[in-house]
């Protein structure tokens, strides 16, 4: 079910009219309903993977249970062990076997002309997102910074939340647990503020990144017929079709969740305007980068004689991990090699200049040529990101650096796509906030408020794009 579909239109006030009914009941009452919702709504794509996602729930309900109560290292070891290899033997059998297998055939000459066969397999939406949420539970219970909670409700809810079950945020136990775990009451600064985040979000994932999805699509499908000009356009805009498309998805996700009393992570902060790749990284898929860092690279960092050599190692194997877990295919295995490398180049460059100079980064200029530089990094990793094969991401670039004109370069500019511009200048304005519309709370009138919001639903409703499917719902 997408977030800018009418059954989810249908399903949302369904769900929060009957889940505020139940308050009176309690709020174990209140968790049952949403763990049916929840259920309902994935069971909608495919109600044959519901099962994959309950087992995953109860492995890692269980294994915490037995790391807490084990009473020495080897046998929280071995549990541990046993919810590592349950999820990730999931995530390689649905995701990565193909890829595996094929690049194996293809580096390794078979005698007779022998091929593997592959397995045709349908990937779970948003497995990687719910896999790495209770992965991280049981890795926390390990690690003794949580204790596990006795309530099968309650957990099966924090895996399966539907608001942020196939797209994110990924969600730490330490935080979206406990709220399943206290009473919550109905609040009006709830409603409102969910209701004008999904607005947002509903703006950006309809209007913007369903519109410039049609440009983008018709460039890439046949890159070959277009020159320098075009394809830096191409990749200009899929950049913030991806970023529109995502961080919308993530605007709705947050908002649907506010409306229920729950509070989800922050996952986007304005990433486009980052001046360097390092600080790109603090602001983009925020949940899913935090869980690399937290559970790959500190840990592998540790373990190592802290050099910068092998701190250097550490950050490449985790880009590579990176890239990894958004597809499998070498396209996305270079995406993340190719910002690994940028952030092993600004640390040896940034360190022994951070100790000799001290100069004002906040000078306008300065900063909005670091701004530029990075940005124009984005987008060529962005050839990486959306190509179908590594043979089409270089040839891409190829034709990006050859710096050809192209006479008719004015023909493919859609009027649609210069919404961006007014998205650049808001979020600009509005970077220190959570999400821009949270600038009218408070500080404007009630009649511009409203025209703002009326405004946005028109543009929606005139101008929403063909509907498109969540881009992350691949990965």
């Amino acid at each position: 079910m997408l977030f800018n579909s009418f059954n989810y239109l249908y399903f949302l006030p369904l769900v929060f009219i009957t889940y505020w009914a139940l308050s009176k009941f309690g709020r174990k009452k209140q968790n049952l309903f949403l763990l049916i919702a929840s259920y309902f709504f994935y069971g909608l794509w495919d109600f044959r993977f519901l099962g994959l996602l309950f087992f995953s729930s109860i492995v890692d309900f269980y294994a915490a249970q037995k790391i807490f109560k084990a009473d020495n290292k080897e046998k929280k070891k071995l549990f541990i062990l046993f919810s590592l290899f349950w999820n990730l033997g999931i995530l390689f059998v649905f995701k990565y076997f193909n890829f595996f297998v094929n690049s194996f055939s293809g580096l390794f000459s078979l005698k007779d002309g022998y091929h593997f066969q592959l397995v045709s397999i349908i990937i779970p939406v948003g497995l990687s997102f719910y896999t790495f949420q209770t992965l991280s539970y049981s890795i926390d219970v390990y690690k003794g910074k949580i204790k596990p909670t006795d309530n099968l409700i309650e957990f099966l809810c924090f895996v399966s939340f539907f608001p942020q079950l196939v797209a994110g945020p990924i969600e730490r136990a330490s935080s979206l647990l406990p709220q399943f775990l206290k009473n919550r009451r109905f609040s009006y600064e709830n409603l409102r503020e969910g209701l004008r985040q999904i607005l947002w979000g509903l703006f950006k994932k309809m209007v913007i990144a369903d519109n410039i999805a049609i440009a983008v699509n018709t460039i890439f499908d046949t890159p070959s017929s277009y020159q320098s000009t075009e394809i830096f356009y191409g990749l200009t805009l899929f950049y913030f079709q991806i970023y529109c498309d995502f961080s919308g998805y993530a605007d709705i996700a947050i908002g649907s969740a506010r409306l229920l009393g729950f509070k989800l992570s922050v996952n986007f902060r304005t990433p486009h305007f980052s001046h360097s790749i390092p600080e790109f990284w603090r602001k983009w898929n925020i949940t899913v980068s935090t869980w690399f860092r937290d559970y790959i690279f500190l840990p592998l960092a540790k373990k190592t004689n802290r050099s910068e050599k092998s701190i250097s190692a550490v950050t490449l194997l985790t880009f590579f991990l990176i890239g990894l877990w958004h597809g499998a295919n070498w396209t996305f295995i270079f995406f993340g090699l190719f910002h690994g490398i940028f952030m092993i180049v600004y640390r040896y460059i940034s360190l022994p200049t951070k100790k000799k100079f001290k100069l004002k980064w906040h000078f306008f200029f300065i900063d909005s040529l670091f701004i530029l530089f990075c940005f124009f990094l984005l987008v060529i990793s962005s050839a990486f990101f959306r190509a179908s094969d590594i043979e089409t991401s270089f040839f891409i670039l190829k034709r990006l650096f050859s710096f050809i004109p192209d006479p008719n370069f004015e023909t493919i500019i859609g009027l649609k796509s210069l919404f961006i511009i007014p998205l650049i200048i808001i979020e600009f304005f509005t970077k220190n906030l959570k999400y821009p519309l949270e600038a009218l709370e408070n500080r404007t009138s009630r009649i511009f408020r409203w025209s703002i919001y009326y405004l946005l639903i028109f543009m929606i409703l005139r101008y929403g794009g063909p509907q498109e499917s969540f881009i992350y719902f691949q990965f």
